[in-house]
């Protein structure tokens, strides 16, 4: 066998122990899917979306993979049916309410429905820079509101059941109110953020609504905002907040119609996104977000993972 022979022999074998390690360690009385389950994955014909969907897929469940472009999405959908997985594709870009409305009525007519709703589609920041910041209206768009109305479409599809239905938002540690690295520098807006008697969606948009207006003015440099990647850091610390205020909102839907919000971060992974810079595979990065999809509903709720385990806002 030649070199380069052995060295992919020794990749697949790595990928398969990977894949042992990090199986859903339930038991059969705490798997509450099964093939009639299904999870919408937004964003997901590449990186850690698309292996998201595959990882749920392999776990049994229907997934619809969902992507902007239809020609990469057939693509992609066509590369996870070769595996023997059962996926379905539809074109949905989460920052056209005409996308997204076109999108509830397919799965409502096909599937009657949804159980889980993986909210993976973004932007990223720009590789190389700590802040260029001319993109930060599309990245807010897309990362704060277009997963928050595409949330807002999902939630009155998510079908009845004794187990619940379930929300995982990718999001990332750079939206952290309390980072050691990247804190939000406003005190006053920090606090608010973090008090659940004063979280609103009100208070969340005028955040992003004040991060742009500053980014126009020129002022954001001054306006304690983060540091580092700041347009997608802010994009994310919203993303954070709504999953906190939603988590609360929903908390109070009657049994049988239970919705559980989560978001986690998947960590630095090799995507197309990051410029191939990262040092986690996408296997390794949608691990943890399939993990919080497939968790028994009444342990978590509102809550923040990274690596398996829970993380601060």
């Amino acid at each position: 066998m030649t070199r380069k022979g052995r060295a992919k022999e020794r990749r697949e074998k790595r990928l398969q122990e990977i894949a042992e390690q990090r199986k859903i360690p339930y038991t059969q009385t705490q798997r509450w899917w099964s093939s009639e389950t299904i999870a919408v994955v937004t964003g997901s014909n590449r990186g850690i979306g698309y292996e998201i969907a595959r990882q749920l897929a392999a776990n049994g469940l229907t997934v619809i993979l969902t992507s902007r472009c239809i020609t990469r999405g057939h693509e992609a959908i066509k590369a996870l049916q070769e595996e023997g997985l059962n996926l379905a594709f539809h074109q949905l870009d989460i920052v056209d309410s005409a996308s997204i409305k076109l999108f509830a009525e397919w799965i409502a007519k096909n599937y009657g429905g949804l159980d889980i709703l993986v909210n993976n589609a973004g932007v990223n920041f720009n590789i190389g820079s700590d802040n260029l910041i001319e993109f930060a209206e599309n990245v807010i768009a897309t990362n704060y509101f277009g997963t928050k109305w595409m949330t807002e479409s999902m939630i009155p599809l998510m079908k009845p059941s004794a187990s619940g239905a379930r929300i995982v938002n990718v999001s990332s540690r750079l939206g952290r109110l309390n980072g050691r690295r990247n804190k939000l520098g406003d005190i006053v807006l920090r606090e608010q953020l973090a008090k659940e008697e004063c979280l609103s969606e009100e208070l969340i948009d005028a955040t992003a609504a004040k991060f742009l207006e500053q980014v126009k003015d020129g002022s954001w440099t001054s306006g304690g905002w983060p540091q580092m990647f700041t347009d997608y850091s802010v994009s994310k610390l919203a993303l954070n907040a709504y999953t906190r205020l939603m988590a609360r909102k929903l908390s109070n839907s009657p049994n049988g119609h239970k919705i559980y919000i989560n978001c986690y971060c998947p960590g630095w992974v090799k995507t197309a996104m990051t410029g191939w810079e990262g040092n986690i595979s996408s296997e390794e990065g949608a691990d943890t977000g399939v993990w919080a999809a497939l968790l028994p509903g009444e342990q978590a709720t509102g809550r923040f993972f990274a690596e398996r385990r829970e993380i601060s806002f």
